[in-house]
């Protein structure tokens, strides 16, 4: 017993030892952050595919050691297996990794994306606590995370990293009580000139992309949160209060850009093609007495094959995709009914299937009260509610016609 307590004893004066030097390094460090520069860095969006949205980072600038380094919470590879898929899914694991800065705005110089530096107000401690959580959050254990586009990307890891890691202060932002826009408007703000984008992002994207969101949610876009900071305070338990942000400036500026072009024909204006298409050959149908099954059945595959993509969305990580209305319209159904379809049509016999498909339909339309569908899908309704209903009109002379075995 008498050597369990010497143990013990040593063991206690070692762990103190150990906190005193870690005190003892701490106030050393805290002591020399007088020359390093914490910072928000705000890239504006190019023509880039996964840029299209800008980008965020943080730089952190030793003046006296000549250490000038950017922390990029944004690092992933399109050569890892089924990226797309796991992207859809919510699988994608992103990684945090620490570059040079000046490499880090060559880049974003190089695409005439402009880099917007919000250095920040931190007392020394602060600036080492945040120093400290950097390096942990860099061991190999913890620099990847699991990749959400609202609610876990790269801006909020690093508005996280800055304003979590301040001991005894807190950052207040204005307008925390309000309500902003929704995903979808927010999305939509950011591509104006890229319809086809869109139209696949407001395919996927369901109901719960269409509710108000939060300051906190609404921060998930780099100009956003950017704004944010300009108008934050840093509020110390004493109640005393300064500016988040010390100073601001374009370290980057915006250059020229290569412009994407995108597919000459908006969504709309296939759907109206679509349309057009569908009114004359019912048209035409009704004038020659034939039954065009084949457009039919065109029709139900390329909207099976849609409806199967929304329906595997409901297994999807991301929250705003799994209850999406338009499965109403698109869903994977038909490719059961085509075989049904064309036998019946053929032998010109009624089919009962055309009264479920305008009740779903209609429901459709009755959905678009509170989710916004993708551009020109009500223009695609409106061409399967015509068809539907022809149909359904067509077979009732079927049925005054003596009952022809199938």
């Amino acid at each position: 017993m008498k050597r369990f307590y010497q143990l013990l004893s040593l063991a206690t004066v070692f762990v103190l030892s150990l906190n005193a030097k870690a005190q003892n390094t701490d106030s050393m460090m805290i002591s020399r952050m007088d020359s390093v520069e914490i910072s928000l860095l705000t890239c504006s969006p190019h023509e880039a595919i996964y840029s299209l949205y800008g980008h965020t980072a943080i730089r952190i600038n030793d003046q006296r050691n000549g250490e000038d380094l950017a922390v990029n919470y944004g690092l992933f590879s399109f050569e890892k297996p089924h990226f797309v898929l796991r992207f859809l899914f919510g699988l994608t694991d992103y990684e945090m990794g620490i570059e040079p800065f000046e490499a880090f705005c060559r880049q974003y110089r190089y695409y005439g994306s402009s880099v917007t530096q919000q250095v920040l107000n931190l007392t020394n401690e602060e600036k080492w606590n945040i120093f400290k959580a950097v390096n942990i959050n860099y061991m190999p254990e913890n620099s990847v995370y699991r990749y959400n586009y609202f609610y876990d990307n790269c801006t909020t890891r690093a508005m996280d990293m800055l304003t979590t890691h301040l001991a005894d202060a807190h950052v207040v932002f204005e307008g925390e009580q309000q309500k902003y826009p929704s995903f979808r408007e927010m999305v939509h703000g950011c591509l104006p000139h890229h319809p086809w984008n869109r139209f696949g992002n407001d395919m996927l994207l369901g109901v719960k992309a269409d509710c108000k969101t939060t300051l906190r949610e609404h921060q998930f876009l780099p100009a956003n949160a950017m704004d944010d900071f300009r108008h934050a305070m840093i509020v110390g338990q004493d109640g005393s209060n300064r500016p988040l942000v010390l100073r601001e400036e374009i370290v980057v500026p915006e250059g020229a850009q290569d412009v994407w072009k995108d597919f000459p024909l908006s969504p709309k204006d296939v759907f109206l093609i679509v349309l057009a298409i569908t009114v004359l050959i019912t048209l035409l149908e009704a004038y020659t007495k034939k039954v065009l099954w084949g457009y039919d059945a065109l029709l139900m595959i390329l909207c099976g094959l849609a409806g199967i993509v929304l329906f595997l969305m409901l297994f999807s990580q991301h929250p705003t995709v799994r209850v999406n209305l338009l499965l109403l319209l698109l869903n994977p159904l038909p490719l059961f009914f085509i075989w049904r379809m064309i036998r019946r049509a053929r032998k010109r016999l009624p089919d009962r299937q055309y009264a479920g498909w305008i009740i779903l339909i209609c429901l459709f339309f009755i959905g678009g009260i509170w989710q916004h569908y993708a551009e020109g899908i009500f223009l695609l309704a409106s061409s399967l509610l015509i068809r539907n209903v022809w149909c359904l009109l067509r077979q009732r002379k079927y049925t005054t016609r003596p009952s022809v075995s199938e």
